[in-house]
């Protein structure tokens, strides 16, 4: 066994042999595999082997394929067998929502290259005849679905690996990982001390205790799952094709052939977690005890949907665990916090998954960065508050709803409320609909008396419609109050800190008193982050950005530090509201000595300013397009700031709002939003944040070769605005835009706007078409809808009343 390595990979499951085979592939040979029993041990061996495309989010729909696409290059490699079987499959709809769901997906896929297809109930019946079809009103249909055998597939990313150069350790068990102060890593194992450049937590069912020796909290469970397999079926054997995957999200199960019979597992709502205080270093190749009790619901449901199974026989059990995030996604990337130490764990989906995780890690690994925007499944997405007691009723949350539709307005209600500002209690006295971000709540609208104090999911418009609009017009026609504190925060110090700042914005970096807007790029000159600079002194700033965030935000910070530069992360101490409309400016100097006039108080200009008992940061700057102020004080003084300015805004028609207004505020600007038009998959000439970069200084800040190579040869495409013909639903994100009859662009995000009476859309299309006025049709749940392309904002377009 070697005792030195550039990568120690620890954990043999298919995730750590697939990290393992991508980083060589990528071109690093001086790479190992430590294993504490054989390859597959834990839940590889008895996965059910299964593999598909459908996921939410298109960039993991991305990697899924890239996995699945990825098994015939291994076969091809190293002459092993994968034990591929692509028989496609078919997702059941016996719902309206859930048939809109599947509709979406299938319109996402459209501009993903990936060719599945609508089914209606007779063409179910004709691909997977053993479905009874009574209420089905379709299926989505995806030819690339299919299974594999577990076993072969992780000994041929293995076997592709140690062709690579990489040397696979068994039965070495891993005891610590001791950090270096140059950011090496000793893993003391029982067979001798490894030192590594870097550690990749690939640990599986072992995945937290492994995190534990590097002292960080990776947020994973366990969850029992059990899958049957049948006798043998004639109608399943007789067949001249092997029967496809069936998934039918209304009995929670899974469905496919195994041999000459057939395979069913489920995610059945009396779920049971597993090893809740820890997983047993001496548990290995074992299954659990069968639990007939918990699924006897889910399979009287499957009798009456694949009526062959009630005569066909039980052949065997499969009850084991396996891990899951809160979500359900992968925690994938670098642990903040920590050097050189990399997470590929809570990869429940390990055969749709795994080489898709594999190769984003190694590009990061090898490359600084992975091609796609990742955050989905970025191990900083859930942020170092997040606790086991807060994880564990998520994790059961998520895999009840495995197969629940998945609404874009659905807020989840398990380990809620977890955190609150001081202002929870008041705001929900005031009928608050929460929602919640980064495990914070946070206002999504106002309920007046009567109304019910739940938004109801939908992917069309819902009952939050009316209290939207009663918001967005307060704010147009007088004056709107709500948090800031849903922004990260960042307060940046040091001698050093605006030469800092110079680098790793692409901005300018803004002079005492006034804020500027920047975007960040990495080294390829792709987004990873929007923010605000406000220049409180040569030596201070705060930065403004996404709240969900903030660990993203912080581990690229800390990676970048350089001289006299401090980086403390305010978010959650510095709070206060935003106030904005027409009569902003007169609540404002309602409750303050200081001038606030036009004048004295300038667009982009930032002060402290005396407002009741506190000594206030103020900032005149609006995301909402109107004239604002963002209003910043300790989170100690908030309550006693809401007092003043509810009280003194009563003359003035002040009104609280909450996000679902904020983002229809928006769109009366065509103001992007961070993960929807601004996130690692697009450049900033792309989505017009180019425009805020600064080509004169003479900072050679990250990224700026790309950026000034895109700008000389300019974006193949560009993001607009459409006004689309919408009826009930308005664009979510990721509608294909048809053009010519092809799908020539998609949708980031869009909605209705109030104030415009407008449904509107953002979204990519090619630039030498992007024109004002472009006649385009967008995809909406299955329907094309006329849009036209606008340049035009919807409200003050000249910006006299946010600047003047």
């Amino acid at each position: 066994m070697k005792t030195t390595t550039q990568v120690c990979v620890i954990g043999g499951g298919v995730v750590g042999a697939s990290v393992l085979y991508h980083l060589t592939k990528l071109g690093w040979s001086d790479v190992m595999l430590v294993e504490r029993s054989e390859l597959t041990s834990g839940s590889t061996w008895h996965a059910a082997g299964g593999f598909h495309t459908l996921n939410g989010d298109t960039n993991m729909a991305a990697l899924q394929g890239y996995t699945i696409r990825l098994y015939r290059e291994l076969e091809e490699l190293t002459g092993l067998s994968c034990g591929l079987h692509h028989v496609g499959g078919v997702t059941l709809a016996d719902t309206q929502e859930r048939f809109d769901m599947l509709k979406a997906e299938r319109a996402k896929h459209r501009f993903m290259g990936l060719e599945t297809e609508i089914l209606g109930p007779d063409e179910i019946k004709q691909v997977a005849p053993i479905t009874n079809i009574d209420g089905i009103l379709g299926a989505l249909y995806d030819p690339l679905d299919g299974h594999l055998d577990p076993s072969g597939t992780t000994h041929a990313y293995a076997k592709a690996a140690r062709m690579g150069g990489a040397e696979i350790v068994t039965q070495c068990m891993v005891t610590e990982t001791n950090p270096r102060a140059d950011g090496t890593w000793d893993v003391v194992t029982d067979k001798g001390t490894i030192h590594a450049e870097h550690v990749v937590n690939a640990g599986g069912l072992w995945a937290r205790e492994v995190g534990a020796m590097a002292g960080c909290y990776l947020p994973l469970h366990p969850m029992e799952h059990q899958y049957i397999v049948t006798d043998e079926i004639a109608e399943i054997y007789e067949r001249a094709e092997e029967h496809p995957h069936v998934m039918d999200p209304a009995g929670e199960s899974y469905l496919r052939q195994e041999g000459r019979g057939l395979c069913i597992g489920f995610y059945e709502q009396p779920c049971k977690p597993w090893a809740v205080d820890g997983t047993p270093w001496s548990f290995g190749h074992e299954l659990l005890p069968d639990d007939f009790d918990k699924i006897e619901d889910s399979i009287a449901f499957a009798y009456k949907r694949f009526p062959i199974l009630e005569t066909a026989g039980v052949k065997s059990v499969i009850h084991g665990p396996f891990t899951f995030a809160p979500d359900g996604n992968p925690l994938v990337g670098p642990v903040p916090g920590l050097r050189n130490y990399w997470s590929a764990c809570g990869v429940m989906a390990g055969f749709s998954q795994g080489g898709g995780v594999g190769l984003t890690l190694a590009q990061w690994m090898v490359e600084g960065q992975p091609d796609r925007d990742v955050f989905a499944m970025d191990v900083a997405r859930f942020g170092r508050v997040i606790t086991p007691g807060y994880t564990l009723p998520k994790v059961i949350e998520n895999y009840q709803n495995r197969f629940s539709v998945a609404y874009p307005n659905e807020e989840l209600p398990a380990a809620r409320p977890f955190r609150t500002t001081p202002m929870y209690d008041i705001f929900d006295q005031m009928g608050a609909v929460w929602g919640q971000q980064y495990g914070l709540e946070v206002p999504n609208y106002f309920a007046e008396e009567g109304e019910p104090r739940y938004e109801t999911p939908s992917f069309r418009r819902s009952n939050a419609f009316e209290a939207t609009a009663r918001e967005v017009k307060a704010v147009r026609e007088a004056v709107g109050i709500n948090e800031v504190q849903n922004f990260g925060k960042y307060r940046i110090t040091g001698a050093d800190a605006r030469a800092w700042l110079d680098r790793i914005m692409a901005g300018r970096v803004p002079q005492p008193g006034r804020l500027s807007l920047t975007p960040m790029l990495n080294h390829i000159g792709k987004l990873i982050g929007d923010f605000t600079i406000s220049c409180l002194s040569e030596t201070e700033f705060q930065l403004t950005a996404s709240y969900g965030s903030q660990d993203y935000h912080l581990r690229w910070f800390d990676s970048q530090l350089q001289g006299d530069v401090h980086v403390q992360n305010i978010s959650d101490t510095r709070t206060g509201f935003q106030i904005a409309g027409p009569r902003a400016r007169d609540l404002l100097q309602a409750v303050t000595r200081d001038d606030v006039s036009a004048e004295a108080f300038r667009f982009m200009d930032v002060k402290p300013i005396t407002i009741g008992l506190s000594t206030a940061l103020v900032q005149r700057v609006s995301y909402t397009g109107d004239l604002g102020y963002e209003i910043y004080v300790d989170a100690m003084e908030q309550r006693q700031l809401w007092q003043i300015l509810w009280t003194a805004g009563q003359a003035f028609g002040l009104k609280p709002f909450g996000m679902r207004a904020m983002m229809s505020l928006r769109l009366d600007k065509f103001f992007g939003s961070w993960l929807r038009e601004f996130s690692p998959d697009y450049t900033a000439a792309e989505t017009g944040l180019d425009r805020f970069i600064s080509f004169k200084k003479n900072t050679q800040f990250i990224g700026r070769e790309a950026a000034e190579a895109e700008r000389a040869n300019g974006s193949a495409r560009k993001l607009c605005a459409f006004e689309v013909a919408a009826t009930d639903a308005d664009v979510n994100a990721y509608e294909p835009i048809w053009l010519d009859g092809t799908v020539q662009g998609f949708c980031t995000s869009g909605g209705y706007s109030h104030h415009a009476q407008k449904s509107i859309a953002l979204g990519f299309v090619p630039t030498d078409r992007a024109t004002d006025g472009l006649e385009v049709e967008i995809e909406i749940l299955g329907e094309m809808r006329p849009a036209r392309l606008i340049t035009t904002p919807l409200f003050d377009p000249e910006g006299t009343r946010m600047r003047g």
